[in-house]
């Protein structure tokens, strides 16, 4: 739909902050609740379910997104076995990373060598695909697993109805590709892709209307931009960064129905960690959506006391 932004950047710079309130957690110890497995965790049958589903409203159920896949001891990141280890605790969007082997496969690994999270070395496309299945994955302390190196296919083909994906596409691998195999998989309800400027967005939205699109969104003008590109807010979650959300902005993006990823890796994790989980809580009344962070079972014990709290809940989580 077709906005007039002029007035709404005037609304957003008068906009007053809200105070925001601190909740207070049990440090129990305990797991995420779950009353699932990991089977049959989303309920999204369609394109149009997921749209609805990632639609802001005051009654949205808070997400966490797991880094990489959500790593721990014994669970390499970017491995389905990690996927599968993390779904059975929580409702979770799983963040991991494409890249492409010598041969045109899609396969999973975030860095471009092979050397801290496998038992290879070298570049990942100077290798073929056949040569990267005999690898061992290794967990974040070097230790050595029985997990293999997935392909973007088998991931696809495990993950719906289990998982949404957020799908980060490597340099110079081709957005076409990894479009390709998520409708392959029919995995299009459960699959986000990532961008980080509004050509790469385009792009994306160019070749696959119907898909959703993680755009990175720091600045009202930011969306002003995306929508002079034709792209709908409908098909859009902001990623609004590593920082402190800034509450103006995102009670303008969710004015636009749009949810807010924050990116708590890094700084807002270690600030957790120091100052106590409920932090989390802080971040989420200051407008974040999806919290994307390394520390997944930490922020889901906050986000589901928040959810409690408010009793919330969706049709689209079983």
């Amino acid at each position: 739909m077709k906005r007039t932004f002029s007035l709404l950047i005037v609304i957003f710079a008068i906009t007053t902050v809200t105070a925001t309130s601190c909740f207070k957690i049990k440090s129990t110890g305990e797991q995420p609740s779950s009353n699932n497995t990991e089977e049959g965790r989303f309920n999204l049958s369609s394109t149009d379910d997921l749209y609805k589903f990632l639609t802001y409203s005051e009654r949205r159920v808070p997400l966490i997104s797991a880094h990489r896949g959500g790593p721990t001891e014994s669970y390499p990141e970017n491995a389905i076995e990690t996927f599968q280890h993390i779904a059975t605790k929580m409702p979770v969007i799983i963040e991991c990373d494409i890249a492409l082997t010598r041969d045109s496969a899609l396969v999973l690994m975030h860095d471009e060598t092979l050397e801290r999270t496998t038992t290879g070395k070298g570049k990942v496309n100077e290798h073929s695909l056949a040569e990267i299945k005999k690898l061992h994955l290794e967990d974040n302390d070097g230790t050595l697993t029985p997990f293999r190196v997935p392909t973007l296919e088998e991931a696809l083909d495990w993950g719906v109805g289990k998982v949404i994906f957020t799908l980060d596409v490597k340099k110079n691998v081709p957005y076409n590709l990894v479009i390709n195999e998520v409708r392959n998989a029919g995995a299009e309800a459960h699959a986000i892709i990532i961008t980080y400027s509004t050509g790469q967005a385009a792009i994306v939205h160019n070749l696959a209307p119907e898909l959703m699109i993680s755009a990175s969104i720091k600045t009202v003008e930011d969306l002003v931009r995306l929508s002079d590109r034709k792209i709908p807010d409908t098909r859009i979650v902001a990623f609004i960064g590593t920082r402190k959300p800034n509450k103006k902005l995102t009670s303008f993006l969710h004015e636009h129905g749009i949810l807010c990823i924050l990116g708590t890796i890094g700084n807002l994790d270690r600030l957790a960690t120091h100052r106590g989980d409920q932090v989390y809580a802080d971040y989420l009344e200051s407008g974040a959506d999806i919290l994307s962070t390394n520390r997944p079972i930490q922020a889901a014990k906050v986000l589901n006391y928040y959810i409690g709290k408010r009793n919330l809940s969706s049709p689209y989580i079983n």
